[in-house]
């Protein structure tokens, strides 16, 4: 199907959405628990930022599109939630009898594109009511414009063509994501007993080697990760044969030693997008932006394990800003992190993968 937005029409949110409501909770008065999400002002994750304890005085129903309207570097975004949750009051929800999980999220994709109007001070919140924004029409069977004489939608008189977005998505590419875990059944952390480890005295530490984008030779598959908080870390394919024309390393006699990292590792930024960490399955290149982490005690990182430790190091991302860059190796090899622990004192992998794998679609993992 094509997107033929020439077509289009302008839509106003107040029009478009006759019910407008703002979330009720902040992250302080929530109660420990795992039977409710908590939506915050995020962009990723759906907006999810955990779960907690239902309370019906806080809930908001689902089927709706949550605009996020404050919170410095989301604020602009939308997203489709399709259940029942707990929201900020930075987040303003929407509904219309005619959303559902398909029109709903070509809705907030097109949404999220007025997010460069809403930055640097001026919230959407107060401008919410009047974004115009511009979506498929309803027709005629001559292919004229449907027009609607009670102008529920719009000025015009143009109806939102709900069938043609939700088919649209329909026909792209998807797999629905299912699980057979329990959320009630993940494991609770008792990070009051795990031990601290300095990343240098637990994994093989060593820093990126290109201090710059490369051009390519040959398009090939091997990623290339540099300071990015997106896609796994990854801006890049290269062929071998463009990293064997990079400068040798030393008096490496092999031209690809030391250019590409053997996995499973974790590779972490230490400029721009500063500790961010990503588990990498497969051999990797990357820029001195990044250093890679592989345990010195031979293991070889599972997934979750992987996940769980990124998550981990994710952590210490507040320390790391503002100039402050754990660039040097040896004094990224002194932060410290807590791991889950065995009785020898070395780090609980299998805990680490277990707690992971429980998780709600952790079963999923490979």
């Amino acid at each position: 199907m094509n997107l033929d937005v020439e077509t289009w029409q302008y839509f106003r949110t107040e029009r478009l959405f006759p019910k407008l409501e703002n979330g009720k909770a902040n992250q302080q008065i929530l109660e420990s628990g795992n039977d409710c999400i908590y939506i915050g002002a995020k962009k990723d994750d759906n907006g999810v930022m955990c779960r907690c304890a239902k309370d019906e005085s806080l809930m908001t129903k689902g089927n709706c599109i949550v605009f996020i309207c404050n919170g410095q570097g989301s604020v602009g975004f939308a997203n489709y939630m399709d259940v029942d949750f707990i929201g900020t009051t930075d987040i303003v929800v929407g509904y219309n009898e005619n959303l559902n999980e398909w029109n709903g999220n070509f809705i907030a994709t097109i949404y999220s594109q007025e997010r460069p109007k809403y930055s640097f001070g001026r919230k959407w919140k107060t401008h919410l009511k009047d974004t115009v924004v511009k979506l498929p029409v309803k027709r005629n069977e001559d292919g004229s414009f449907f027009k609607d004489c009670t102008f529920e939608y719009s000025e015009e008189g143009y109806v939102p063509d709900w069938l043609f977005m939700e088919t649209y998505i329909k026909t792209l590419k998807h797999k629905p994501i299912t699980t057979n875990n329990n959320a009630n059944a993940t494991p609770e952390l008792k990070v009051q007993t795990w031990g601290e480890y300095k990343l240098g005295s637990i994994f093989f530490v060593k820093g990126g080697y290109y201090n710059k984008k490369p051009e390519h030779l040959v398009e090939g598959k091997i990623p290339f990760l540099a300071a990015t908080e997106k896609n796994n870390g990854v801006t890049e394919y290269y062929s071998e044969e463009d990293i064997s024309s990079w400068d040798k390393v030393g008096d490496s006699d092999n031209s690809l030693d030391g250019k590409i990292f053997p996995a499973p590792a974790i590779a972490v930024t230490v400029n721009g997008s500063c500790c961010e960490a990503f588990y990498q399955k497969i051999p990797y290149t990357c820029s001195h932006d990044v250093t890679s982490i592989r345990p010195k005690d031979g293991h070889s990182i599972t997934p979750a394990e992987g996940l769980f430790i990124a998550t981990i190091i994710r952590q210490e991302k507040y320390r790391w800003s503002y100039g402050r860059k754990p660039h040097d190796l040896k004094k990224f090899a002194e932060i410290v992190i807590k791991l889950p622990s065995t009785q020898d004192g070395t780090p609980d992998w299998k805990y680490m993968n277990d707690y992971v794998t429980a998780m709600p679609y952790g079963d999923r993992l490979v």
